[in-house]
């Protein structure tokens, strides 16, 4: 029978519909996780923000009698944030920052009113006393911000003409006191987004292994779809890891970790290294699996799974901060069998595609703890 032109011009629209449809629902479901994780993380960061915010309005309130002390909880927000990177000098440097400009924003507030010259005055001033006092770039800015805010939006209230400046007094104190007394360990938070960008990866290797295994279209772009949605994880990942690694050296209690911190630094690098190594390896399986059933994926399936497996260990050892020892090893016997001489023997293709493997093995092996040389012996001989 002759096929009719026009339904199969029908049926295309459709199918890409569909692909867009499914695509679309990937991406979401993967910023849906991410999104989760960051709620989890930041979740008693905030409570213990929200919490000192309104213990200094009511220090301000009750205590001071202020009739309304909007610097106090603001005072207290800002420098606690919703970060667990709460080291006393940062919290420090952000309270006198924000003492600086309120006080002084008040001071000419009442001496010679408000105005462009004056926000302009207040401002210089400001950055220049804070630059005075400390090298830190958070400590000139909030006192920036505060002073302008203070100079463009007066605001009659009690306690005096320096009023707002102890609401922010309070806020900064009662700000110190929870960074004080709340220690966090600096090597949480990069455990947890470490372990779970490295499952994501683990995962991308997982549908790229049920897609070579069903030469399923659809699954192979689930694959390169995750691994790009993945990278918001990824950067997460980097950024505390290098934000831990530089407080532990100027921390008393992050000192002794600061090995640890380094190594997340430089696993946050290579496992995001692979991910765009396995989404080109993903790119490149799609034409060869989609195209003709003459070549037989299933050894290259079986090395991405068993890749996958390892990665999966090392996401476990890295979030329960263990040595990698086991991840390790398994990955070592998966690079000991990436042999494309042996695997893809008489198929260029297949041997492309091992070839393409090798790259991401030897990334995440040395995020495991191998040095370049080890990873790169694991391999057979080209």
């Amino acid at each position: 029978m002759t096929p009719d032109p026009s339904r199969e011009a029908d049926d295309r629209p459709g199918a890409v519909d569909l692909a867009r449809t499914a695509w679309r629902r990937l991406l979401l479901r993967a910023r849906v996780r991410q999104g989760a994780s960051r709620v989890r993380v930041a979740f008693w960061p905030i409570l213990q923000a929200a919490a000192a915010a309104g213990v200094a309005f009511g220090i301000a309130r009750y205590g001071l009698g202020h009739t309304a002390p909007f610097f106090a909880p603001v005072a207290a927000w800002i420098c606690l944030g919703f970060s667990q990177d709460r080291q006393l000098r940062r919290v420090l440097e952000v309270a006198v920052g924000v003492a600086i400009g309120v006080g002084l924003g008040d001071l000419v507030v009442h001496v010679i009113g408000s105005g462009w010259w004056q926000v302009a005055v207040v401002l210089a001033v400001s950055a220049l006393a804070a630059r005075f006092i400390d090298r830190g770039a958070m400590l000139t800015t909030q006192a920036g911000v505060q002073a302008i805010v203070i100079v463009g939006l007066p605001a009659a209230q009690a306690g005096g003409p320096l009023g707002r400046w102890t609401d922010a007094l309070v806020g900064g104190g009662v700000a110190l006191a929870v960074a004080a007394l709340t220690p966090g360990d600096p090597r949480r938070r990069p455990r947890l987004l470490g372990a779970e960008a490295t499952t994501e990866l683990a995962q991308v290797l997982d549908v790229l292994t049920r897609g070579l295994r069903s030469r399923d279209r659809a699954d192979l772009e689930a694959a390169l779809v995750r691994g790009r949605a993945s990278e918001g994880a990824l950067e997460e990942w980097q950024s505390a890891a290098k934000s831990a690694r530089e407080l532990a050296r100027v921390s008393a209690a992050g000192r002794r970790h600061r090995d640890e911190l380094g190594d997340h630094e430089r696993q946050s690098v290579l496992v995001d290294r692979a991910m765009r190594s396995v989404r080109v390896l993903a790119r490149r399986a799609l034409p060869v699996a989609t195209g003709s059933d003459e070549h037989d994926l299933a050894p290259v399936a079986d090395l991405v799974a068993r890749f996958a497996a390892g990665t999966r260990v090392l996401a476990e050892a890295i979030g329960a901060g263990r040595d990698p020892a086991v991840a390790r090893e398994v990955l070592v016997e998966v690079a000991r069998t990436a042999d494309p001489h042996a695997v893809g023997e008489g198929d260029w293709q297949i041997q492309s595609l091992v070839m393409l493997l090798r790259s991401p093995l030897v990334d995440v092996l040395e995020a495991s703890g191998a040095t370049p040389e080890q990873a790169r012996t694991a391999l057979p001989e080209l």
